[in-house]
């Protein structure tokens, strides 16, 4: 079980109440929130590994080179020295540190890479995974990694984490028309999306784009039949994706995930007990986990 911890933890935040506060008064939420989410996650799906991928950066600059407007609405700080800030909610960005901490000590492994964000981190584990992957994200980037023969499927939240839509190729063809997780790759680059800063081909929405990719099996199929006078293409579409060559020769870098990130050596064996119990304890104390942590340990125990 692959987690995409961000955006677990942004879920949390926005789905419980920032009263939810430590004996000090500083909001929990997301801490507790998240801890919640896999307590649930463990008890109903008792995966063998459990990993929270990170993100080291989140808006990778071999991305934003190739696609200037790629995140960029989100960039609170530019730096020169590392990755740009992004724009976090105030009572969010203290506890981030706070739930690494709180993993680190319960022994949840953690993985992250310099230059990738946590979606390339799921990738290349799903890609080595030798058996079944769930991967949990509420962001559709990572519906293109569904594979039914590999046994990788997406946990999709929809309300908590109570019961996630299970995304497999039959939940692709049934909501979006594609085939496979590679096709919705496809499709997404060719709609584009605003909240990533990806404009897509203008003109060419989800339902267009899932038809072109019927029609022609993937993007150079597409851009083949551009180049073809006797393909079925209407002019306008003809036209709308010839002058969008330029983008679609590097859409697909930034929108697929990478599949071969180095990463350091870790222990992704889900633990029984906590890797570091006095700390925990004075990390329960000092934030107030209570009853969050609780059901994390006893599922983690079960």
């Amino acid at each position: 079980m692959l987690l995409d911890t961000a955006s677990l933890y942004y879920r949390a935040h926005f789905g419980v109440p920032e009263s939810v506060r430590a004996p000090d008064g500083t909001p929990v939420n997301a801490v507790r929130g998240l801890l919640d989410f896999i307590a649930r996650l463990v008890r109903d799906h008792r995966p063998d590994d459990l990993v929270a991928c990170m993100d080291n950066d989140w808006r990778p600059g071999w991305r934003v080179e190739l696609i200037p407007s790629y995140k960029a609405h989100r960039v609170a700080e530019e730096s020169d020295r590392g990755p740009d800030v992004e724009e976090t909610p105030d009572t969010l960005a203290p506890q981030i540190p706070v739930i690494e901490e709180v993993l680190d000590a319960v022994g949840i492994a953690r993985a992250g890479s310099d230059g990738y964000e946590a979606d390339d981190v799921i990738g290349t584990l799903a890609r080595r995974a030798g058996g079944p992957v769930d991967v949990v994200t509420g962001d559709r980037d990572l519906f293109q990694l569904v594979d039914d023969a590999r046994g990788v499927r997406v946990l999709y939240p929809v309300r908590g984490m109570g019961d996630p839509m299970v995304v497999d190729e039959a939940a692709l063809r049934e909501k979006y028309g594609v085939a496979s997780g590679t096709a919705y790759a496809d499709l997404a680059l060719l709609r584009g999306d605003p909240s990533d800063g990806l404009p897509g081909v203008p003109g060419v929405g989800e339902k267009t784009a899932a038809r072109l990719l019927e029609a022609y099996g993937d993007l150079d199929g597409i851009l083949a039949a551009v180049g073809d006078p006797s393909s079925a293409l209407t002019p306008a579409q003809r036209r709308r994706l010839d002058a969008a060559r330029e983008y679609l020769a590097v859409a697909p870098k930034v929108v697929r995930v990478a599949g071969d990130v180095a990463l350091p050596e870790f222990d992704p064996a889900l633990p029984a007990e906590p890797l570091h119990a006095r700390e925990l304890e004075e990390l329960a104390e000092r934030w107030g986990l209570g009853g969050s942590l609780r059901r994390l340990l006893d599922a983690l125990g079960g």
